[in-house]
């Protein structure tokens, strides 16, 4: 199963807990079902620095009450190599995609862009299918880790992408300089304002995704789409024309 399971999902070492709010959203909209936030990472290394970032980030979203799935992209093929992308990592990552309401996108940034393997999973993320949309209108935070000093090309890149993809990306983000610097022995990261930084966007990513939770379909609903699918509309439950209807003065 190309799922990645969460190791010590409840321990949070690196994040004081006299300062962080364990339901961000509440007022904001419906809590309940928690949100699904699937969480993407871009290297197949043994130690791989975004996965280690996406699992912490994992950890977080779990504290602030979401449901989080780790796809592993060990086994999914290239784009095209396999006839109708008739693969079982291909099914499970936008199965997954459906699943979600929102999305974490961690890149390495190699020769100064995102890695190949997180590409290939966003290639392999159709805009339509089947009549169903699997990244359309989801939430969208964007992470990536660094060799060197602090860099931004990867997530202005997954910004795009995620642009693209018709995702609704929050404004915060996250880039760890020295990575190989920021976590311990057991791959657990440590107390830093980098860190503190994963926090605010996953803290941030929960509160856009609840938020948006009653909106998402009609902001997402598009003309174009409507007219495609020979969807006209119902003027008896179309809230816009009843609103824009002239008034007669009494």
């Amino acid at each position: 199963m190309p799922l990645r399971a969460l190791s010590d999902p409840d321990h949070l070492p690196a994040l004081d807990r006299r300062f962080a709010l364990d339901r961000p959203a509440i007022g904001l909209g419906p809590g309940d079902p928690p949100p699904r936030i699937l969480l993407l990472y871009g290297s197949l290394r043994e130690r791989s620095y975004s996965r280690l970032c996406v699992e912490e980030a994992a950890r977080l979203l779990r504290f602030f009450g979401a449901e989080t799935r780790i796809f592993d992209p060990a086994t999914l093929p290239l784009p095209d190599q396999v006839a109708g992308d008739d693969h079982p990592a291909v099914h499970e990552l936008r199965e997954l995609s459906l699943w979600s309401e929102g999305h974490v996108w961690c890149s390495p940034e190699r020769h100064g862009q995102i890695t190949g393997i997180m590409k290939l999973q966003i290639d392999h993320l159709p805009l339509s299918m089947g009549g169903m949309r699997p990244t359309q209108g989801r939430t969208l935070a964007v992470m990536q880790v660094s060799a060197g000093s602090q860099s931004f090309n990867s997530v202005n890149t997954l910004r795009v992408l995620g642009r693209w993809m018709r995702m609704v990306t929050i404004p915060n983000q996250s880039s760890v300089a020295k990575a190989f610097e920021e976590f311990d022995d057991a791959g657990r990261m440590k107390p830093s304002s980098y860190y503190d930084r994963i926090v605010d966007v996953m803290e941030e990513l929960v509160r856009f995704t609840v938020l948006l939770r009653p909106h998402a379909t009609q902001l997402v609903d598009r003309y174009s789409e409507r007219k495609a699918a020979g969807v006209p509309i119902d003027p008896a439950s179309d809230l816009s024309s009843i609103a824009t209807v002239p008034h007669r003065p009494r």
